[in-house]
């Protein structure tokens, strides 16, 4: 059985920068897709950036050059490193796992931008 945990959020100033960590549990972390999604009060769950098992990275248009994605197979955690941060990023940022028809979420982490 598949575990997501995220870790890493908080409350940061506009300009800041945010590392957040999803820690898996389970035996297909190294052969999965990876990917970071977000959640506004009132939105819908939109991706950020994916990474899949060989490394290549995408990302949506709206974080591109500030966000990136990336994977540690031996630790079995996917990072995702938040630079120049601004008040539209604040969200619940939730990791998720997907291999074959699998959908895996973690509970999510709130990132909060705000001065």
């Amino acid at each position: 059985q598949v575990q997501l945990v995220e870790s890493g959020g908080g409350l940061v100033q506009p300009g800041g920068s945010l590392r957040l960590s999803c820690a898996a549990s389970g035996s297909i972390f190294s052969i999965a897709a990876m990917g970071w999604y977000r959640q506004a009060p009132g939105k819908e769950r939109d991706l950020v950036a994916v990474i899949t098992r060989g490394g290549s990275t995408n990302y949506a248009d709206s974080v591109k050059g500030r966000f990136t994605i990336s994977r540690d197979n031996d630790r079995k955690k996917v990072y995702l490193q938040m630079n120049s941060l601004k008040p539209e990023d604040t969200a619940v940022y939730y990791c998720n796992l997907h291999w074959d028809r699998l959908d895996v979420w973690g509970q999510g982490t709130l990132v909060t931008v705000s001065s």
